[in-house]
Parts: C-alpha cells; sequence; structure tokens
C-alpha cells in the first residue's frame, strides 16, 4: 500500500517541524530517579536559524531529579562546510556531549537558567546548535595538508600546480 503524503499524522508533521522538542510533561508525577532515553537519527535536520546537517545522531538520557530534569546528551553528525585553503565543500564530521538541567519552575535556580515550560514541551534545538557550533573549528580545513589557492591566479593547488607555483619552486632552489 503506497502512502499519501497529504495524510500525514499530527505527530510526524511535529517531528519534522521541531525533531528535538521532547513532551516531558509527564516527569512531573514521577519518582526522583526516573529516566528515560531517546535515540534517534535524521538524515537530514535543520537547526534554526541556519544550521543546516545531516546523518544527525544521538541519544538523550532524561533524568528526574529533585531540582526538575537531567538531559544527557550526545550526538554525531556532518555539516556541509567549506575550507578556509581552497574553498572547497567538504563534510566536516562533528560530536558533541552536554548535560543540562531544566529547573521545573523559572524562580529555581539552575547553571543555566533553563526551566520546564508550563507546557511541558522542551525544545533541545538551540541547545544542541550552541554545543555544534563551540565544536566546530573557526577555521575549517578540509584535510590538514591541503594546499589552499595561489594567490596570483587562484588555482586550487590540491589539483594541479601553477604556472605561478612553478616559478617560486624553481626561485627557491
Amino acid at each position: 500500500m503506497v502512502e499519501n503524503p497529504s495524510l500525514q499524522t499530527a505527530d510526524t508533521l511535529t517531528i519534522q517541524r521541531f525533531p528535538l522538542r521532547f513532551n516531558v510533561g509527564y516527569f512531573h508525577n514521577l519518582p526522583v530517579g526516573s529516566y528515560r532515553d531517546i535515540h534517534f537519527e535524521f538524515p537530514e535536520i535543520h537547526l534554526p536559524p541556519d544550521l543546516d546537517l545531516k546523518q544527525f545522531s544521538g541519544l538523550v538520557h532524561i533524568s528526574r531529579t529533585p531540582q526538575g530534569l537531567l538531559f544527557e546528551g550526545k550526538f554525531e553528525t556532518i555539516a556541509p562546510s567549506e575550507c578556509v585553503r581552497c574553498l572547497e565543500p567538504f563534510d566536516l564530521p562533528l560530536t558533541t556531549e552536554f548535560d543540562e538541567v531544566y529547573a521545573y519552575n523559572s524562580g529555581s535556580f539552575t547553571e543555566s537558567g533553563l526551566y520546564v515550560p508550563e507546557d511541558g514541551n522542551i525544545d533541545l534545538s538551540p541547545v544542541v546548535r550552541e554545543y555544534l557550533l563551540v565544536e566546530s573549528p573557526i577555521k575549517p580545513i578540509c584535510k590538514p595538508d591541503c594546499q589552499g589557492l595561489c594567490i596570483e591566479c587562484g588555482e586550487n593547488l590540491n589539483l594541479s600546480t601553477c604556472e605561478h607555483q612553478a616559478r617560486i619552486t624553481l626561485d627557491n632552489t
């Protein structure tokens, strides 16, 4: 049977629009120490406002504490990037881990200042985005021995040696 894309459920649409949003309202009535592990994989994911990722996978461990909810996450992904030396696009693998406590009310103190909203839905997208950006190099390079571009003609020196580079090599010998 072929599925009709116009008959998507509300849950499917919510996951597509907010893939890292979790309803944790039920945790409030559970005893301290209760937990849940959530594994996920997305072939592509967009973290607003400007981070598009591929092969995004991870695990979120949510546990009930006296102060609120502890989220422990580990994520692996590939970020499309551009080499600062040769300006060629390449896939940059990124891995990050985090621990964040979400307090049950906004008056409770947590290191991060995060709290569980009244509707019980927590969107981890902003937190995950921040941690991944911290892991991203300021000047990404496609490979450690990238030769970059010729300063005279702009030729990618990883692909070929231009006449300017040949002249520089001859002058140095």
